[in-house]
């Protein structure tokens, strides 16, 4: 039995004529109580439906997105305020440690202007010898212009800032590429101090001509560094030993080793009583770049090309791939091929050789030029401030050593123009670190709206 239109009676598809589906009445009493202000789109046209939310970036202007990018959480905004912060607590620590302005304050409602006025005089002329010191003078530029004084004082903060920031980017780079692979080499410090030991003996012990003397003096100390490495990359290869352990015991080994074979004889200087060795030979010393006025050397040269030459190891060589493949995941390396206990020796190997060149400029260049037990200083450890500064990119971490060491060129400026204690300038490097390896600090502070694109993870090694 059919209908008229051919189909079976009673057929669920379609409706018996003339009888309206309900989701088509439903439609239809709904488009009746709609409002009579609501648009009604042409034929073949769209219906556009208002959204109601805040507009695109389309319909920003370029300054607009400029503001709205600026108070983002993004990696430049974030350090800029991280500075900022550590500026200002560092003023208040230069005001609570000095007595006399602190004295200022006992009577702080009679006369706040006392205590104010001292307050700025301190900090800011404290930090105008950080920056006289560590950047420019300008009276001395006044003093040379007028022909009063040489151009070496012209260049001298420079000078001194970019010497206490070459160690600083070897020591850096060997911790930032060791945190890539995955591990954590704490132990820069003791493969610096093997490599100040080696490029020592290479400097006077070694009867060589003037350049090949200068090569081979900077090829052992960063043999010798590399050295240092191979073995908690062994241990942790092949016993599956932790690098933080087995680095924090070989720093010792180091440093006592360091202090035994400085009163070796053949070793200590015959002429002194006390623990220092005999001096590099000045063949086997980095030359000056300024002239014997300034104390920037040769060694600011080889850590820009050591920089560049990590940067292309990490971002265009095979091995790059194959260190951070397993910094990010040593089972899917392993999967993949990869070896993953030949990776961590290799990288041990080459993280410890930048640290041996850092602690060979300390005592090839114009640092030092003899053995003592504390001629290698903290360059290790601060290297770790530094790559964490620099998040373990090396052009970052470049530019946080420059910045340390502009700090500590520019502390001795405090120290001695301001009366400043260079603790307080340590303290300063501390609070940069703390605020910009804690970005979620930073942006809670300041309220920071969150950063579309923001990347701001510090990368740490896995298993710590």
């Amino acid at each position: 039995m059919t209908s008229e239109n051919g189909s079976p009676a009673g057929s669920p598809d379609k409706p018996p004529a003339g009888v309206e589906p309900a989701a088509a009445a439903h439609d239809a009493a709904a488009s009746d109580a709609a409002s009579p202000d609501t648009p009604t789109p042409e034929a073949g046209q769209p219906a556009t439906v208002p959204t109601g939310g805040p507009a695109s970036d389309a319909d920003e202007s370029l300054g607009q997105r400029f503001l709205h990018h600026l108070w983002a959480a993004n990696t430049v905004t974030v350090t800029v305020l991280a500075l900022a912060l550590a500026v200002v607590i560092g003023g208040v620590l230069m005001i609570v440690s000095d007595a006399d302005v602190l004295a200022t304050y006992t009577y702080l409602f009679a006369r706040p202007g006392d205590a104010f006025s001292a307050s700025w005089t301190l900090v800011s002329e404290a930090y105008a010898n950080l920056f006289k010191g560590s950047v420019i003078n300008p009276e001395t530029v006044r003093a040379w212009t007028a022909g009063e004084a040489e151009w070496t004082a012209v260049l001298r903060p420079i000078s001194e800032t970019l010497t206490y920031t070459t160690p600083l980017v070897f020591t850096g780079l060997s911790v930032a590429l060791a945190f890539r692979g995955g591990l954590f080499n704490i132990g820069a410090q003791g493969q610096a101090i093997i490599g100040v030991i080696v490029a020592a003996l290479a400097g006077f012990l070694l009867p060589l001509p003037l350049v090949l003397h200068v090569i081979v003096a900077v090829a052992a100390g960063a043999l010798g560094g590399a050295l240092w490495g191979f073995f908690p990359g062994f241990l942790k290869a092949r016993t599956g030993a932790h690098e933080v352990i087995t680095t924090i015991m070989l720093n010792y080994i180091a440093l006592y080793f360091l202090t035994w074979i400085i009163v070796q004889p053949g070793v200590q200087n015959p002429d002194r009583p006390d623990a220092i060795s005999r001096p590099v030979e000045t063949t086997a010393q980095l030359p000056r770049l300024l002239g014997d006025g300034l104390r920037v050397h040769a060694g600011i040269l080889v850590a820009i090309a050591a920089t560049a030459a990590i940067a292309w190891l990490l971002n265009r060589s095979t091995f790059g791939f194959e260190l951070r493949a397993v910094g990010a995941n040593p089972d899917a390396a392993r999967t993949a091929g990869i070896s993953v206990t030949g990776t961590y020796v290799l990288l041990m190997v080459v993280a410890g050789g930048l640290a041996g060149l850092g602690g060979a400029t300390m005592v090839l260049g114009s640092t030092a030029n003899a053995l003592t037990p504390l001629v290698a200083a903290q360059i290790g450890f601060d290297g770790i401030l530094v790559a964490l500064l620099g998040r373990v990119k090396p052009w970052g971490v470049a530019l946080a050593a420059l910045l340390f060491g502009a700090l500590r060129a520019g502390g001795n400026a405090m120290q001695s123009g301001s009366g400043i204690s260079l603790e307080l300038v340590t303290v300063l490097q501390a609070l940069i670190v703390i605020f910009i390896a804690a970005p979620a600090l930073v942006k809670a502070i300041f309220q920071l709206r969150a950063a579309r694109s923001a990347r701001l993870q510090t990368s740490m090694a896995k298993g710590w």
